[in-house]
C-alpha cells in the first residue's frame, strides 16, 4: 500500500498535537498559576498556557516536518523545548482516509500552518472554559485546505463522567469530522459576534442585519463551532482584530461542510507566508445563505474597513 500523502500525514500529527495542547491548557489552569501577560492592553493577555502550547505545537510539527513554514501567534523567544512539550504521534483513522487528488502531489515547501495556541485567552482567564480552542490551521497556495480545532474544555459542565475536550478536523474536498453538522433553524437570524471586542461599527453592522437574536462569545474558533452545530447563522465581526491563526483553521473546516467565510467586503482570505496578520476588514462568515447577510451589510460599514 502506498505511504499516506503529505497533507494526511501533517492534519493526523496536527490532531494528536492538539490533543497535546488541549492537556497542556488544562494543566496550566488546574495548576492555578496563569502567568497572565498583557501584551497590547487588557483585552489583549498572554498566559503560561499560550507560551507552552506554542512552542508544544511549533516543536512538534517543525521536528517531524521541517520544510513547512508554521507561523504561531506568540512572539516567543527561540530557546529549546524541553522533551515533556513534544508530540510525536498522530491519528490513524486520518492516515486511513484517501488524499484528495487536488492536494496528492503537495511538498512541504508548500505549506503554510498557521496556529493559535490558544483562541479566547481573555475568556481563559475569567473561567468561561468552552469559550476556548486550539486553532492549526493548513494553507496550500495561499488558501486553507484543512484544520484541526480543539476545544480543551468541551463538555467541562457535563458532569464527572463527560468526556473533556474534543477534537474537530477537516480538509476541502473531504469534509470535517468530530462533531454533528447542524443548520440553525430555518428562517431565524442568529448572529455571533465578538465578546470582549465590540465597537460602534460592530454594533451597527449588527443592528443593520435585523437580527433575532444576538449571540456575545469569545474566540474565532469557538464562534464558527456556532455556525456548524446549528446555534448561529451568521458570524459577524465588523472591525479590525481577526488575525490569519484565528482564521485559518475554522475557515477550512466551515469551507469543508460547504459554508463560506470573507472580510466584511466580501474578499477572501490569503494565507500565504508573506501576507500580513491582520485581518484589517473583519470576518463575515455562515454556513449557509451567505449572500443574505452579505448583501445587508452596509455600504458606510464596508466603507470604514480597508483591507
Amino acid at each position: 500500500m502506498a505511504s499516506p500523502a503529505l497533507l494526511m500525514r501533517v492534519v493526523a500529527s496536527a490532531y494528536s498535537v492538539a490533543e497535546k495542547a488541549a492537556t497542556i491548557v488544562r494543566n496550566v489552569m488546574s495548576a492555578g498559576d496563569l502567568g497572565i501577560v498583557e501584551k497590547a492592553g487588557p483585552n489583549d493577555l498572554q498566559t503560561k498556557a499560550d507560551r507552552l502550547v506554542q512552542m508544544s505545537i511549533c516543536a512538534s510539527l517543525a521536528r517531524k516536518f521541517p520544510k513547512v513554514t508554521i507561523i504561531g501567534e506568540e512572539e516567543l523567544p527561540t530557546e529549546d523545548v524541553t522533551e515533556d512539550l513534544i508530540e510525536d504521534g498522530h491519528c490513524e483513522e486520518i492516515l486511513k482516509k484517501p488524499c484528495p487528488a487536488q492536494y496528492t502531489g503537495i511538498k512541504e515547501e508548500e505549506l503554510v500552518i498557521w496556529v493559535d495556541p490558544l483562541d479566547g485567552t481573555k475568556e481563559y482567564t475569567e473561567g468561561l472554559l468552552d469559550h476556548v480552542t486550539v486553532l492549526i490551521g493548513i494553507a496550500y497556495g495561499g488558501k486553507a485546505i484543512a484544520g484541526v480545532i480543539n476545544q480543551p474544555y468541551y463538555n467541562y459542565e457535563a458532569g464527572a463522567n463527560a468526556v473533556l475536550g474534543r477534537t474537530i478536523w477537516g480538509v476541502l474536498g473531504m469534509g470535517a469530522f468530530g462533531f454533528q453538522l447542524t443548520e440553525a433553524p430555518a428562517g431565524k437570524h442568529i448572529v455571533v459576534t465578538t465578546r470582549s471586542h465590540s465597537n460602534a461599527l460592530v454594533n451597527e453592522c449588527i443592528t443593520a442585519l435585523n437580527p433575532d437574536h444576538v449571540i456575545r462569545v469569545g474566540g474565532a474558533g469557538n464562534k464558527v463551532i456556532q455556525l456548524i452545530e446549528g446555534k448561529a447563522s451568521a458570524y459577524v465581526f465588523a472591525s479590525p482584530g481577526c488575525k490569519k491563526w484565528d482564521t485559518c483553521a475554522p475557515e477550512a473546516i466551515l469551507h469543508a461542510v460547504g459554508g463560506k467565510i470573507t472580510d466584511i467586503r466580501g474578499n477572501s482570505f490569503q494565507y500565504n507566508k508573506e501576507v500580513k496578520h491582520m485581518n484589517s476588514a473583519g470576518v463575515l462568515a455562515t454556513l449557509r445563505n451567505y449572500d443574505y447577510y452579505a448583501s445587508r451589510i452596509p455600504n458606510t460599514v464596508k466603507e470604514s474597513l480597508v483591507p
